[in-house]
C-alpha cells in the first residue's frame, strides 16, 4: 500500500482528488506530519500529490498547503517525492523542476492513469505526459554540431594517417601500413594535430570525426 499526502490548491480539487485513490488495497490517503516515526499514527508519506488549479500553478511557491502540511521544500528535504497535477504541464516542463518533484501531469487524467503515475513516482521513476516529452530541457533534440572550416585542409596522405590514428594505430604501425619511414609517419602525425588544433592523437581523431575525415 502507498501512503498518499494529497495537497490541493481548493477544498473542492482537493475532494476531488482524494476520491480517485479510494481504492483502499493501493492507497492510503494520510495526512501525515514530518518527520513521523515508523509506527505512529501518522506515518510519513510515500508520495506527496499536489493538484494545482490555473491562478495556484502559475507560483508554486505561493501555493498555501492545507493546515498542518509542509511545504514542498521539507517534504523535499526528507526524501518523499512529488507529483504535480496542473492545467498547463508545459509551463514545469519547459524548464527546471522544482526540487523533489518527480512528475509533472494534466489533471484531466483517468483514475487508472493517476493511480500508475503515483505507483511509479513511489518505486522512484519520473513520470511526464507524452505530450510534454519533447518540452523537458534533458530530452530536446540537440542542434547539430559543426565544426569550422580548417585554416588550411589535411593531404590526401594526412587523411589516410587520421584514418589510422583512429584504429589506434602507433607511429610505427603507421609507417608499415603505408610504407614510408616511422619519421615521416611522425611528421605527419605532427601535422594532423596542428591544422586540427589537437593537444592530443585522442583529440585529433576526436576533431576528425567532427569535420567529416573519419569514417566511424
Amino acid at each position: 500500500m502507498i501512503d498518499v499526502l494529497v495537497e490541493a490548491s481548493s477544498p473542492d480539487l482537493y475532494a476531488a482528488i482524494a476520491d480517485l485513490l479510494r481504492d483502499p488495497s493501493r492507497f492510503r490517503v494520510t495526512e501525515a506530519a514530518p518527520g513521523a516515526e515508523k509506527g505512529e499514527d501518522q506515518p510519513q508519506p510515500d508520495v506527496v500529490l499536489i493538484a494545482l488549479d490555473a491562478r495556484a500553478e502559475t507560483d508554486l511557491d505561493s501555493f498555501a498547503p492545507g493546515a498542518g502540511s509542509p511545504n514542498l521544500r521539507t517534504w523535499n528535504a526528507l526524501g518523499v517525492p512529488a507529483l504535480l497535477l496542473v492545467e498547463h504541464p508545459a509551463r514545469w516542463t519547459s524548464e527546471a523542476l522544482p526540487p523533489g518533484v518527480r512528475g509533472v501531469l494534466p489533471r484531466n487524467l483517468t483514475p487508472a492513469e493517476i493511480a500508475a503515475a503515483i505507483e511509479a513516482v513511489a518505486a522512484g521513476l519520473f513520470v511526464f505526459h507524452p505530450a510534454e516529452m519533447d518540452s523537458l530541457p534533458l530530452l530536446r533534440p540537440r542542434e547539430p554540431e559543426i565544426a569550422p572550416e580548417l585554416a588550411e585542409p589535411l593531404t590526401p596522405r594526412e587523411i589516410e594517417v587520421l584514418q589510422l590514428l583512429s584504429a589506434g594505430l602507433g607511429n610505427k604501425e603507421i609507417a608499415a601500413r603505408l610504407e614510408i619511414s616511422e619519421h615521416t609517419a611522425k611528421f605527419h602525425v605532427a601535422s594532423i594535430m596542428g591544422k586540427l588544433g589537437a593537444a592530443s592523437r585522442t583529440e585529433a581523431v576526436t576533431l576528425g570525426i567532427r569535420h567529416g575525415l573519419v569514417l566511424i
